[in-house]
């Protein structure tokens, strides 16, 4: 055992569906208690006030940019045309496509980022109308320092897609890492004289060092070569751009649910940054179930996609969707139950008072409602992008995205901040059934081979678990001590534990066999079609 996870932690590892999955499952996992400590930190040292509403919306900008030129092509579009030309022999022609991509790229972002400096004032009005003006000009000028930012992403995410076309993933998995790393090292070093803004250098620190840096070193190693080229008429790019431009003119609510978030919470001092830490710790079940499983499901999907074993791709695609959202229903119980003692233990610290606890566990409490659909919609995209279409998916969620406006609009004016975490709840799942229906639609997925049964065995045992948890944990009341806190987490997270095996036996549900399933000793591709997901 203890060989066997040196060879998976080898920078050179060639990884399979399994050990790509543990290895993902076990950085993100890292990465998100680091980013935890990222958000605890901010928390402690500058609360969930008017500066720490600047420093979120900062990122806007920066992330559009990001979205505009980039899409998601990184790491989508470029790992299906590069794993084609290393099936097929053809490494010269991977490097050319890499190095025209990577060139005509980077001028672009330079354009891109050249002109969102200049024109950060107008945007920060429009998109922030809630701001006062000191609000305003801190906004300005940390998105100032982000801007830049956003090459070293991307130039970091093709490099990163070279990696995992090679089946290396233990590069591309310490980036975030290192990158949440420096935006803590940033505060702590530079927070005395710089205040709020030594995140943002640290932010910009940590993009240059992680993504960038060390997936660069990792492409080294490997000889990937990188020539200036500035080949607009090389039949690769070409077919990289008609696969990208759908993702760069579509919008995802994916993406797109923090911006609406931010534009509707500018109003009210405080509301960005508590919806903030709410999402950023919902954001961790979402990176290990969702995130995780479909980075390292999407070669695989590809390869036998590519190799025209459609029901073999079908199973495969419903097997890991059944797997990860029984086990987020599951988890959806507890995370809803336990709350307010988790987001106070999490963040009450320094400025982040009992009262900001109260307001962001209301939040993270309907958040966590829609976690398996986070989880599910990931893997459809991948489908999606496995099956190189990229219209499909970005059509569908362009128009849930622009549908569902009304919706936060409506509920923002009904109930307030709660109204928005609701509305993302009815986004991502219009968002997800729609993938899953186009995905049946075309025969590539069936929503009729998904095991309905047994989603639904786990389904019902959720809603059990979780309230039976619920009324346990009001034996003990909450206000503001760390050792109820801790009280009120165990009880509860023991009973659900409770409930939940009692509940997965009596029903016979097969998800604890499907997770404990063992990696068969098979060839590699009928591996990839049985181990994606499997522990």
């Amino acid at each position: 055992m203890f060989s066997r996870i040196l060879r998976i932690l080898h920078p050179s590892h060639q990884h399979s569906a399994f050990s790509a999955t543990v290895l993902l499952m076990s950085t993100v996992m890292l990465s998100r208690v680091i980013g935890y400590l990222r958000e605890a930190y901010i928390a402690y040292a500058f609360g969930a006030g008017g500066q720490t509403d600047a420093y979120v919306a900062a990122f806007t900008l920066p992330d559009w940019l990001n979205y505009i030129l980039a899409g998601g092509t990184a790491s989508i579009t470029f790992i299906s045309i590069y794993t084609r030309f290393l099936a097929e022999k053809r490494e010269a022609d991977a490097d050319k496509t890499f190095s025209v991509i990577i060139t005509v790229m980077t001028s672009v972002f330079l354009v891109g980022i050249a002109a969102a400096e200049i024109f950060t004032p107008q945007f920060v009005g429009w998109m922030f109308h809630g701001f006062s003006a000191e609000q305003m000009a801190l906004c300005v000028s940390l998105t100032r320092i982000l801007l830049p930012a956003q090459i070293f992403f991307y130039v970091g995410g093709v490099v990163g897609a070279v990696l995992l076309s090679h089946r290396m993933f233990l590069f591309p998995s310490f980036g975030p890492l290192i990158y949440n790393l420096f935006i803590i090292l940033g505060g702590i070093v530079a927070g005395k004289q710089l205040g709020i803004a030594s995140l943002a250098w640290g932010a910009l620190a940590g993009t240059v060092i992680g993504p960038f840096l060390v997936n660069a070193i990792g492409a080294a190693r490997i000889g990937t070569r990188y020539r200036p080229a500035f080949d607009l008429h090389n039949e690769a790019f070409r077919e990289w751009v008609r696969l990208s431009i759908p993702l760069m003119l579509g919008v995802s609510l994916v993406t797109a649910d923090d911006w609406i978030l931010r534009y509707c919470a500018s109003s009210g001092v405080g509301d960005i940054a508590r919806l903030n830490y709410a999402k950023r710790l919902f954001a961790v079940p979402i990176a290990v179930l969702g995130q995780a499983t479909g980075q390292a499901s999407l070669p695989f999907f590809a390869r036998l996609f590519g190799e025209k074993r459609m029901k073999e791709f079908g199973e495969t695609v419903n097997g890991s969707v059944y797997r990860i959202s029984a086990l987020s229903f599951l988890c959806s119980a507890l995370m809803m139950v336990a709350a307010l003692p988790l987001i106070d233990l999490v963040y009450r610290r320094g400025r982040f008072s009992f009262g900001d606890s109260q307001e962001t566990a209301l939040y993270f409490f309907w958040f966590s409602l829609s976690l398996a659909f986070w989880a599910a919609q990931g893997l459809y995209a991948r489908a999606f992008y496995a099956a190189g279409d990229t219209l499909t998916p970005m059509v569908a969620c362009t128009l849930v995205t622009l549908a569902s406006l009304a919706v936060y609009r409506a509920l923002f004016h009904s109930f307030s901040v709660v109204g928005l975490a609701i509305a993302s709840d009815i986004g991502i799942i219009a968002n997800t059934i729609a993938a899953a229906v186009l995905l049946h639609r075309r025969k590539l997925v069936s929503l009729g081979d998904l095991p309905w049964v047994e989603l639904g065995k786990a389904t019902l045992v959720a809603v059990i678990a979780g309230g039976i948890a619920w009324q346990v944990s009001h034996l003990i009341p909450l206000r503001g001590s760390r050792v109820a806190d801790l009280e009120s987490l165990g009880l509860s997270s023991i009973t659900w534990a409770g409930a939940v095996a009692a509940g997965l036996w009596l029903l016979r549900s097969d998800l604890p066999q499907s997770l404990r399933r063992k990696k068969a000793a098979v060839p590699e591709t009928a591996e990839a079609a049985k181990a994606v997901l499997e522990p």
